[in-house]
């Protein structure tokens, strides 16, 4: 069995164009013999953990997830009874309840202000850059609020909310820029602590709260990275809250990751160790949330941007690991390296998309997009 397993990965790897104890970059040094048939019986999720337990490494493990994407590897190997049945329950069961919710929260964005610190720009931006002219991270995160504001076409005394505010960053710009008033909201105890210290004397109003208890009307809206979170059986049920709490000439910023397919879950190890109850919608999956509801007035495409984005956030981790290792064991280190470049490396693939779109109840005359 053991042999056959081997084989059997031997062959997707070689077809992927990745060689076992090979001298390229994005070759796989293989360390454990039974790696085949842990990764053959397990998957996704088998081969990061395998990896968090040294069984493997790569050079360039971005490259090694480039070519996997690239020769459609997983679609090759047969699914378990096991991920069968989980991804069949992700249908019916929905894993983004209020409590639920909160689990993200504290098992990830409340990893610690050191390590986002460390890995950001000097801005604590936790979404994709806009790298169109930027040379470096922190000119890709200020291109990318002021193309989100532009895009908001934001003016003095409007009422703008923040879906998802993160440490703050984009509540404070659009304050600070285009005199607005903000309400940001987080289900992050860590940033909710943190963008209200450095919104503070600002017409900004930071709240710890679920998207779902949100009242009132407001001329804007924005939600950058938060939409992941949602769960494709709230999908339509956001989209009712957003319109109910949008004014009538109000604009609306879908800013999200996005997949080619529409599914009901997400990539298996992903889920348990770094974003718990997540999920990437589908252009299907948001266009069946948003009909009869919206105007779709734009949907720019800038996924490559992420890789671009990923990068730089791993080279931070990496020049810093000296400064976080005391709080941060290897295990970690090897996890949240993976976590970076496996992602990077999809995105170069084009297996995941970053959209921003732009909604409205219908702009009389039109609405022009800036790039």
């Amino acid at each position: 069995m053991k042999n056959i397993a081997k084989s059997v990965i031997a062959e997707l790897l070689h077809n992927a164009g990745i060689t076992i104890n090979g001298n390229n970059s994005g070759d796989i040094k293989i360390y454990n013999e039974q790696f085949y048939s842990r990764i053959l019986h397990g998957g996704s999720l088998a081969l990061g953990e395998a990896y968090m337990d040294l069984w493997w490494d790569c050079d360039a493990l971005d490259i090694f997830f480039e070519r996997l994407m690239l020769a459609h590897t997983e679609t090759k190997v047969k699914k378990n009874f096991r991920l069968l049945l989980k991804f069949a329950l992700a249908k019916i069961i929905n894993l983004q309840t209020k409590t639920r919710a909160l689990e993200v929260g504290k098992r990830h964005y409340d990893l610690g202000q050191d390590l986002f610190k460390c890995m950001l720009d000097s801005h604590m931006i936790y979404t994709c850059g806009y790298w169109k002219n930027a040379e470096t991270l922190d000119e890709a995160q200020a291109a990318k609020l002021d193309l989100t504001c532009r895009k908001l076409q934001l003016k003095p005394g409007m009422r703008f909310l923040d879906i998802g505010c993160g440490w703050g960053a984009l509540a404070k710009y659009a304050a600070e820029r285009y005199q607005v008033e903000v309400v940001g909201i987080t289900i992050s105890i860590q940033q909710y602590e943190y963008a209200k210290e450095i919104c503070k004397g600002l017409p900004i109003e930071i709240l710890f709260q679920d998207y779902r208890d949100l009242k009132g009307k407001f001329d804007r809206i924005a939600s950058l990275g938060m939409f992941e979170h949602v769960g494709h059986l709230n999908y339509r049920k956001y989209m009712r809250i957003v319109k109910n709490l949008l004014s009538e000439d109000g604009i609306f910023l879908l800013h999200t990751i996005g997949s080619n397919v529409s599914t009901a879950k997400a990539d298996e190890w992903i889920a348990r160790y770094i974003f718990p109850n997540g999920m990437l919608p589908s252009i299907a999956q948001i266009g069946k949330a948003t009909e009869g509801m919206f105007v779709m007035e734009d949907w720019h495409n800038f996924g490559p941007s992420y890789d671009k984005t990923l990068m730089a956030w791993n080279q931070n981790f990496k020049r810093h690991w000296e400064k976080l290792k005391s709080q941060y064991d290897e295990r970690f280190y090897r996890m949240w390296n993976y976590y970076l470049l496996m992602c990077a490396g999809v995105f170069r693939a084009r297996e995941m998309q970053l959209w921003q779109i732009v909604f409205s109840n219908g702009i009389p005359g039109g609405y022009e997009a800036p790039r």
